[in-house]
């Protein structure tokens, strides 16, 4: 009998939204349990990531899609490029979801992606009510809205309390990218 898959949201100021949603991934490889992780934001930087996911292939696979960071001082994008990029984000989210190969699917920072416009919260609605029962989704990014919330089984929300950033200290190689 499968069992029915959840939906898990990792939102809030804090860090280790991904990072909670890549530590199912390797439990999940432990298991033999296929896993895709679609990261909408992410893409145009290396990161950590992009090479350590590798090494848990054949269980789990990495599709960065975006054109990294939107809006920020090195961002030379129009936002209509970075929506269509967003746009294609949905459309192979639903692919890999309703393929039948994977047990989990995370939609890495599909949240930011919904509070910048690039995409809607009904783009987001839709995943989640068409996923097949076995498939869990796992969801990342600041601003979850209240409707995926509400749908949502499991909502953590990451607070920050102190960052080392606020001391001056730049993000690290390891620990932040």
């Amino acid at each position: 009998m499968e069992e029915d898959g959840l939906t898990i949201v990792y939102t809030g100021k804090g860090k280790g939204k991904t990072t909670a949603a890549l530590g199912i991934a390797l439990r999940a490889t432990g298991y033999k349990k296929k896993t895709c992780m679609i990261q909408f934001i992410k893409g145009s930087w290396h990161y950590g990531e992009m090479d350590s996911s590798k090494k848990l292939e054949p269980e789990f696979e990495m599709v960065a899609i975006g054109k990294g960071f939107v809006g920020i001082i090195d961002d030379k994008s129009p936002k209509e490029d970075h929506q269509q990029i967003a746009k294609e984000a949905i459309r192979i989210s639903n692919e890999k979801i309703q393929s039948g190969n994977y047990d989990i699917v995370i939609l890495d920072e599909i949240n930011y992606a919904v509070n910048l416009n690039l995409i809607s919260v009904d783009d987001v609605l839709n995943i989640i009510k068409s996923k097949p029962r076995g498939v869990d989704l796992v969801l990342t990014g600041n601003y979850a809205k209240d409707e995926i919330i509400e749908i949502a089984d499991l909502v953590t929300e990451m607070r920050e309390i102190k960052h080392p950033f606020q001391k001056g200290i730049k993000a690290k190689k390891g620990i932040d990218f």
